[in-house]
């Protein structure tokens, strides 16, 4: 028997880059217990999957301050989105106020190169000691946190982009202060660079916080459908204003027209129409009449309702879907493995590259290309072959000695190098996919899942309940006696959720039959039920005549006429060995079934129809659907179900739609399980795509947003590896020789920043229809 395996969601943080991402995921499974890590630069968490009784919680989260990552626990018990809520604006404050001072900063060091160069008679603000005591307190103020959390990363053997901003900016700063105490050393003085470097970082930083603020708020959007109120009905008729997180099951609630239905629960009075569209994408209001089951979330359209709480809190289905969502964000799709990989070892390649151009330029480049030096040195004159080759120089370009030149291009390295954009190009297109997603109904549970989804070849359909309304009826009955017939099946039946046992009550209850008691009742997979009932003299099977015949069921000639010429499936009913009758059940093909395969063919997806219906049912089906003789299979077992997916995904990936809980071994063996309409079902782990409602049509719409996420996935991280690809070169000085192109490091901090923010602008993108 395996160990139980609990769930833990930490909040985490001081996360800025993949490189991050990997040291805490590296700590995380490096701690004993933890099966599993999924960590979320988007939204900063991570999910857990622990070994009950051999994991510590709190050894954990001393694993990860100790590596610069304090954490805290998030209660999964806490009210429905009550985290989603609280962390819709993530410290606005500090980031405004981050922002201005960025601002700031920015402001002054133009002021300063502006009245340096003469355009402006700021006499105070152009000198030397003013730049020095500018950079000074931007270091020791805003910069002082990116500085002490990249040497907490780093001393913990996983640096940061902080470690690589922070040795960017001293670098700069130690090197003037350098020049200005000890002038005979002929290093240049750029104090201007750290503080503008730290002005473009914290920009940057502000802005890709808001868009990654923008990734997550459809999430946020679905905790907030939940009220924070609910009218509570007492026992005397009172009504009384309480809290949602006050109500207990059992208790009544009243909904007036307008009202969010603020918990799960069963109506007990009144009639209305109830828009569900926010939790299931389905257009067409729900008729709420007493016995209808309502979720949280849904709106109470025309009147008043009372409603019976069944679930509250992280109980209703909203909580579980929002659980789901947030679980699915932080599971990582397969492609996201190479970015993870090159992340975690960057900031060491970046390091290294820097050192090398250091070296390089002060030992070898500045001796070989002299006319570099003499270019860039102040009042310098510049012959015409000069000039053109250096109008492409970047801000700051004023360096006189090789190991000026060499200092600016070494820390110029440090700080175009963008690790930000490797980790956060996955995650933003999967948070905003699968929260885009969720608001229409269709849960992914992880970027795997969508992956797979944008990958599939082939789709296999159940029919009962999926390609049908799974509401069928009784058509015809054999027998001699047709109301013993039914009585004797919906009594057998009356405990089973199976579509067929639904239209043999309904059958029952509306020919007024009383139902017999029953026992000992067992259900034969894929086969029937059967057990014993009052007055019946020996055992009573329901289900398919095959299985009757192999228990020594006899089959009049009668029978196999009326059998030949049945066109639904056909429910046998047996009294021991003794053939009672045979009823005929008709399903009806949901609407949308037609349009929604015909677009699943045109985007050359190869379908399928598996059923354990009866051979005429099925090609019936087939023939009104276009499906070919090939791509039908009836009567069949739930293991040969299994077998057949099996051998289709030799050669295709394929998925299997279904409704979710007959077809739960099928759904698990398929590449990919795709439940429909079983919104109550939603926790369930055999499906990895949930499609909320009952609307066929969402699947290849779904199907659409996962081949569009990828494509969005696979985009980013080309502009991510491209970027740095690019820029390194550019910034070591490749292109300073032949072309005269200087990367200052405030411009290098500029371009890192757009490059993450460009990542995510266009995971965004995936918004725009």
């Amino acid at each position: 028997m395996s160990p139980a395996v609990q769930t833990v969601v930490l909040d985490v943080e001081g996360m800025k880059c993949g490189g991050c991402v990997r040291a805490v995921e590296t700590t995380l499974l490096d701690q004993p217990g933890v099966q599993r890590a999924d960590v979320n630069l988007v939204s900063r968490s991570a999910w857990l999957d622990l070994t009950a009784g051999e994991s510590d919680v709190d050894g954990v989260l001393k694993a990860l301050a100790d590596r610069g990552f304090p954490a805290k626990e998030r209660s999964l018990d806490a009210p429905i989105g009550a985290v989603a809520a609280g962390q819709a604006l993530p410290g606005w404050w500090p980031q405004w106020r981050q922002l201005m001072v960025a601002l700031v900063l920015l402001l002054l060091s133009v002021l300063g190169h502006l009245s340096e160069a003469g355009h402006l008679s700021l006499p105070l603000i152009g000198t030397l000691p003013f730049h020095a005591t500018l950079a000074t307190v931007a270091l020791l103020g805003p910069g002082r946190p990116i500085l002490m959390g990249g040497v907490a990363v780093a001393r913990a053997g996983a640096p940061s982009m902080d470690s690589l901003v922070g040795l960017g900016m001293s670098s700069a700063y130690v090197a003037s202060l350098v020049a200005l105490v000890w002038p005979q050393v002929g290093w240049p003085c750029f104090f201007n660079e750290p503080v503008m470097l730290l002005g473009f970082v914290l920009l940057g930083r502000f802005l890709e916080e808001r868009a990654r603020f923008r990734t997550g708020q459809a999430l946020h959007q679905l905790a907030e459908l939940q009220p924070n109120t609910a009218r509570l009905l007492l026992t005397d008729g009172a009504i009384r204003e309480v809290r949602v997180g006050a109500l207990r099951p059992g208790e009544t609630v009243q909904l007036l027209a307008g009202d969010r239905i603020p918990v799960d629960g069963m109506v007990l009075e009144g009639a209305s129409a109830v828009d569900v569209s926010s939790l299931t994408g389905e257009p067409l209001p729900l008729q709420a009449e007493p016995g209808t089951e309502l979720s949280s979330g849904s709106l109470n359209l025309e009147s008043t309702l009372v409603l019976k709480v069944t679930r509250v809190g992280a109980e209703t289905a909203l909580a579980r879907i929002i659980r789901l969502v947030e679980q699915a964000q932080a599971r990582r799709a397969p492609i996201q493995g190479l970015a993870d990989r090159v992340a975690g070892r960057f900031c060491y390649g970046v390091i290294g590259l820097a050192l090398a151009t250091f070296l390089f330029w002060w030992l070898f480049g500045a001796e070989h290309w002299p006319e570099v030096l003499q270019a860039s040195a102040p009042g310098m004159p510049m012959t015409h072959e000069m000039s053109h080759g250096m109008h492409h120089s970047g801000l700051g370009s004023g360096a006189s000695t090789p190991i000026g030149l060499a200092l600016q291009l070494s820390i110029a390295v440090l700080v175009v190098a963008c690790p930000c954009a490797l980790g956060l190009a996955t995650p933003t297109v999967i948070t905003v996919a699968t929260g885009l997603a969720a608001r229409r109904g269709w849960l992914f549970r992880g970027g795997d899942v969508i992956e797979t989804a944008a990958g599939l070849e082939h789709v296999v359909f159940d029919k009962t309940g999926t390609l049908t309304l799974g509401r069928p009826l009784v058509t015809d009955v054999y027998g001699d006696d047709p109301d013993h017939l039914l009585q004797l099946a919906a009594s057998l039946e009356q405990s089973s959720r199976h579509p067929l046992a639904y239209a043999l009550l309904q059958e029952a209850q509306g020919r007024e039959l009383a139902l017999l008691e029953c026992e000992d009742v067992r259900t034969v997979s894929g086969q029937g039920l059967e057990g014993h009932l009052d007055g019946a003299s020996a055992r009573v099977r329901v289900g398919k005549l095959d299985w009757l015949v192999e228990h020594g069921v006899a089959i009049a000639p009668a029978a196999q006429d009326w059998l030949s010429a049945a066109e639904g499936s056909v429910v046998a009913v047996a009294v021991g060995d003794v053939l009672v009758g045979l009823v005929q059940i008709q399903d009806q093909i949901r609407p949308d079934v037609a349009p929604a395969l015909q677009r699943l063919r045109s985007h050359g997806l190869a379908l399928s129809v598996f059923s354990g219906d009866r051979q005429a049912a099925v090609q019936r089906l087939g023939q009104q659907l276009g499906f070919v003789a090939k791509d039908l299979g009836w009567q069949m077992l739930p293991e040969q179900k299994l077998q057949r997916l099996e051998q289709l995904r030799q050669a295709e990936r394929v998925a299997m739609v279904g409704d979710g809980i007959n077809d739960a071994p099928a759904l698990a063996a398929a590449d990919l399980g795709i439940a429909i309409g079983t919104g109550t079902q939603i926790a369930q782990d055999s499906a990895g795509l949930v499609l909320l409602g009952d609307r066929l049509d969402n699947l290849p719409e779904a199907l659409s947003l996962a081949r569009r996420t990828l494509m969005k996935v696979r985009q980013n991280l080309f502009w991510a590896f491209g970027y740095n690809l690019i820029v390194l070169p550019v910034a070591a000085g490749a292109l300073l020789p032949s072309h005269g192109v200087l990367l200052s490091p405030p411009l290098a901090a500029l371009l890192m920043a757009l490059s993450s923010i460009t990542v995510v602008l266009n995971a965004l993108a995936l918004r725009l229809p």
